[in-house]
């Protein structure tokens, strides 16, 4: 690698202003707003996955529509070893990411070949599929009813899991934070630059010495585990897994959230989960029956308009060298 490149990739890692007054007012918000702490829970879990996704469809090119296999993965490893081995939330965490980490090695091998819409029906597929075994597996899984029975032990041993979720914000914040930071690193790293090389030709790439079919399977399982990392944070702050984490509804979701906040930076996942999730909340309160109908026309809206005008100030941010 040149000086010259080199130096933009140190110049692209480096910390903006902005960046440290942002985490800090995220991790702030349990305490300012102690009574809304499920909801930002429930955003630093769904902006993590949305990084995950951001990993292999931003910086890589891999349209996936299954995703949710690993969310849903990480979330049944780590409700299943909670229940039936022991109860301690990091370990617990860590074994899920193993798990998702491992089944994404195993799934990188069918995006190797074919198209776009190829890779679409074959990462749907291996949804489907993790979905129904869940749905059969009732003896292990709890089928339709769901997992239920899980309890977790206090965080660090000290921090017990309680009805206002504070406790549940902070460890997703925290668990978000970390790997945004490794998401970073790797993004902004030379092998970052090979996957958007990748992405934006993969015949050039493959011609001038990338080896093309190594970095998507790293790229795929990393992005497995890290998806795999959301779903096991939703079953330790919750206590329950269902088959609802395997339902293609997360997937589609995950991706409108990209879709909102946008593609190929890892901040696009964040501004867009806080949008969709604080939009899915305000009017399924205001209109439950027909909350999904609005939640679509500004999705239409956001797409004739253009996401550059709704969304200016976020984009201000990253025209000025966001993650």
């Amino acid at each position: 690698m040149n000086n010259t490149a080199r130096k933009s990739l140190l110049h692209s890692s480096r910390l903006k202003p902005w960046e440290p007054v942002l985490w800090l007012l995220a991790f702030a918000s349990p305490l300012l707003l102690s009574s809304h702490a499920l909801i930002i829970n429930e955003i630093a879990i769904v902006a993590l996955f949305a990084i995950s996704l951001d990993l292999i469809l931003g910086y890589t090119g891999i349209v996936s529509l299954g995703h949710a296999a690993f969310f849903g993965m990480g979330a049944y490893a780590a409700a299943l070893f909670a229940k039936h081995v022991m109860p301690d939330p990091l370990v617990g965490l860590a074994f899920a990411i193993g798990i998702s980490t491992l089944l994404g090695a195993i799934c990188s091998l069918t995006i190797m070949r074919g198209s776009d819409l190829t890779r679409l029906m074959v990462t749907l597929g291996m949804g489907l599929i993790l979905m129904e075994l869940a749905n059969r597996l009732d003896w292990l899984t709890g089928g339709a009813d769901g997992l239920q029975g899980v309890v977790m032990g206090p965080l660090l041993g000290a921090f017990e899991f309680d009805m206002s979720g504070r406790t549940a914000a902070y460890y997703s914040l925290c668990v978000g934070l970390v790997f945004f930071v490794l998401a970073r690193r790797l993004v902004r790293s030379p092998f970052g630059a090979t996957l958007m090389a990748i992405r934006d030709n993969r015949l050039r790439a493959m011609a001038i010495g990338i080896p093309v079919h190594s970095r998507l399977a790293l790229v795929y399982t990393v992005s497995a585990g890290v998806a795999g990392a959301a779903g096991a944070l939703l079953a330790q702050t919750t206590g329950f897994a269902s088959l609802d984490v395997f339902d293609f509804h997360r997937s589609a979701d995950v991706m409108l959230v990209l879709v909102v906040g946008g593609v190929g930076w890892l901040y696009g996942g964040i501004v867009g989960a806080v949008v969709f999730k604080l939009m899915q909340d305000t009017l399924s309160s205001i209109t439950p029956q027909y909350w999904t109908f609005w939640i679509g026309l500004f999705l239409v809206v956001l797409v004739l308009v253009g996401r550059e005008r709704l969304l200016r100030p976020w984009t201000w941010f990253r025209k000025r060298g966001g993650a």
